[in-house]
């Protein structure tokens, strides 16, 4: 059988393949020891994908029914929730005496999402 530019044999290739089928079907890592799994990004690393990052902490630690709120509610919400200091720092930053709908609204006015 043609493997074209494929450069591990059909055995090796079938071989690779069993290995990687368990991550695949599971979705998480199956390795037994965690030096063998890539690193995952630290909490100080540097975001690059802007305000997605602020809109999303904010949208797992607030509820709907959180909505409408303005940023003492929001505050609130996000404490009572375990909210990370920087999503808290952030939302500190809001001007008083507006209202908000949603996490999109928070992040907006906050200058993170378009």
């Amino acid at each position: 059988m043609e493997r074209g530019s494929n450069q591990v044999s059909p055995r090796k290739d079938d071989e690779l393949k069993h290995e990687m089928e368990g991550h695949l079907r599971s979705g998480h890592p199956t390795h037994a020891e965690e030096a063998y799994e890539p690193e995952p990004p630290a909490d100080d690393d540097i975001r690059t994908d802007g305000g997605e990052d602020l809109r999303s902490e904010l949208a797992r630690h607030l509820q709907r029914t959180t909505f409408p709120a303005d940023r003492q509610a929001v505050l609130e919400a996000l404490e009572a929730n375990h909210a990370p200091e920087a999503t808290l720092e952030a939302v500190r930053r809001l001007p008083e005496g507006g209202e908000y709908a949603n996490a999109t609204e928070i992040a907006r006015a906050l200058g993170a999402a378009d």
